[in-house]
């Protein structure tokens, strides 16, 4: 079986390790458990998150064990690691809610049945812990200078916005990593390249208070080629829960990436063999679209399944050879009695998501960037009745080349 390492190196996740020599040897000899961490900020993963789930998975597969540790204590910090401003403070229903969703999507890629993986939530040690003693057993183990240093605070520290509140956010983390050591011989920590000091301060910790080598590694960020993170839309994150983003907008989002980042992704996202991946990478012009396409279908099987990747790709093709039509397509759909009495255009673009407000609607319309049944729309008090159907009972909105939307009654 091939050395985890080899394969998440040769498939671009490495970005940092904390002795890369050891960590290839100690992968290659024996199985380890590892954990990464899932603060529960919202009720779903992301594509941010997603890759970190790859990575579980090729290591899964090569024989170690995951711990998937969900954040219900360190939420009710917030991890100020690549943040401008303090995260919005949840309360405990809300991270409850948010971790037992996040459960039920992990399951779906690791699986935990006969102890080939964990799931643990750090609000069952964090949220016990006595103040003072806290401070005696973990803080003595911290350099305040060293912290002020790293990263993740350093940014803070220069806007002027950093609160000792979120100061305290490396040291549970730390502990969550030394306690998973503790108590289930966890010796490695992963996660992205933005916990690179958070996971060098339990790495140093437990080296601290145990004597013994714990590692970290960290992965590349997913970034467009202007260094903003992947799995932004028009309607916000890029979801893996289907509610929140379908699968056909999953499939589009991915199918209409740069083609710089197209090999990027096939080997991060999906389990293509790396001579496939290298092949398809190297497709120049129209040819590129091709690679495009089998990237997007990949990554929603993986997410979706492929029942729901091949609609979606059949919708794209529909949408885009077929004048815009597809039954595949995102649909929103309004009683008689609304229709009868009609809508207003920007009430349609905000209630189908495809502008995030009436004064972005309003402006999509003035700039003529969108189309109903294809024909253009640059009337801002337009009103659609299901009169205004076509032949198929539908209004199928357009806003520019790539996004569309059905309208139906029912």
């Amino acid at each position: 079986m091939d050395n985890a390492f080899d394969v998440l190196r040769e498939r671009g996740f490495i970005a940092q390790c904390t002795n890369e020599e050891a960590v290839k040897s100690l992968m290659g000899k024996e199985k380890i458990t590892f954990y990464i961490g899932f603060d529960a900020t919202a009720d779903s993963l992301t594509a941010g998150h997603f890759l970190t789930v790859m990575a579980m998975m090729h290591m899964q597969k090569a024989g170690h064990r995951p711990i998937a540790m969900m954040g219900g204590g360190t939420t009710m910090i917030g991890d100020p690691s690549g943040r401008n401003d303090m995260r919005q403070m949840l309360t405990p229903e809300n991270i409850n809610h948010n971790v037992e969703c996040f459960k039920k999507q992990l399951s779906r890629f690791i699986e935990f049945d006969n102890d080939k993986a964990i799931i643990a939530n750090n609000a069952d040690w964090l949220l016990k812990l006595n103040y003072v003693d806290f401070m005696r057993e973990i803080g003595v183990h911290f350099n305040v200078n060293k912290m002020l240093a790293a990263e993740a605070y350093k940014k803070r520290m220069e806007r002027g916005g950093l609160t000792f509140f979120e100061f305290s956010y490396m040291l549970m983390q730390s502990y969550d990593f030394y306690k998973l050591f503790e108590d289930y011989g966890c010796v490695m920590e992963l996660g992205g390249d933005d916990q690179w000091s958070n996971i060098i301060g339990g790495v140093n910790l437990i080296k601290s208070k145990t004597g013994k080598d714990a590692y970290g590694l960290t992965f590349k960020l997913l970034t467009t080629s202007d260094g903003i993170k992947m799995g932004k839309t028009m309607k916000g994150a890029l979801w893996l829960d289907e509610k929140k983003t379908s699968p056909y907008e999953f499939f589009q989002y991915w199918r209409n990436i740069e083609d710089v980042k197209v090999e990027e992704c096939l080997g991060l996202l999906t389990f293509l063999p790396m001579d496939e991946v290298r092949r398809l990478g190297a497709l120049k012009d129209q040819e590129i679209n091709t690679a495009k396409e089998i990237l997007a279908y990949e990554i929603t099987k993986t997410v979706h399944g492929e029942e729901a990747a091949a609609k979606a790709r059949d919708a794209a093709k529909d949408v885009f050879g077929g004048g815009g039509k597809s039954e595949n397509m995102p649909t929103t759909t309004y009683s008689s009695a609304e229709m009868k009495e009609g809508k207003d255009l920007i009430s349609l673009l905000v209630d189908t998501k495809i502008a995030k407000n009436r004064s972005e609607g309003r402006r999509l319309i003035e700039q003529n960037g969108i189309s109903v049944n294809g024909k253009k729309v640059n009337d801002i008090k337009a009103v659609f009745t299901s009169d205004d159907f076509d032949s198929d009972g539908e209004l199928v909105i357009q806003k520019g080349k790539k996004v569309f939307h059905r309208v139906m009654e029912g």
